[in-house]
């Protein structure tokens, strides 16, 4: 078995952040598809190009605190 993280996710920095994003993000995609009618992949495409997200990938915006509901309403509210 390979393991692929050695650190541990008691403390979220810039180098273990990514761990934690997809999760948020496939959620915020699922809601935003339903809404507004697109494919998963176009909701994916729309999120991962906006300002929101751009904060969310940087640690010391602290967004990643938020849940995907949240998270979901500052794109909206971006948009």
């Amino acid at each position: 078995m390979i393991e692929l993280y050695h650190g541990s996710l008691d403390i979220i920095t810039q180098e273990n952040l990514y761990l934690i994003l997809p999760g948020k993000v496939s959620r915020m995609a699922v809601m935003y598809a339903e809404n507004f009618g697109v494919t998963i992949s176009e909701a994916l495409k729309r999120i991962y190009n906006s300002a929101t997200y751009r904060k969310l990938e940087r640690e010391d915006s602290k967004l990643w605190h938020y849940g995907p509901v949240a998270l979901y309403e500052m794109l909206l509210e971006e948009l």
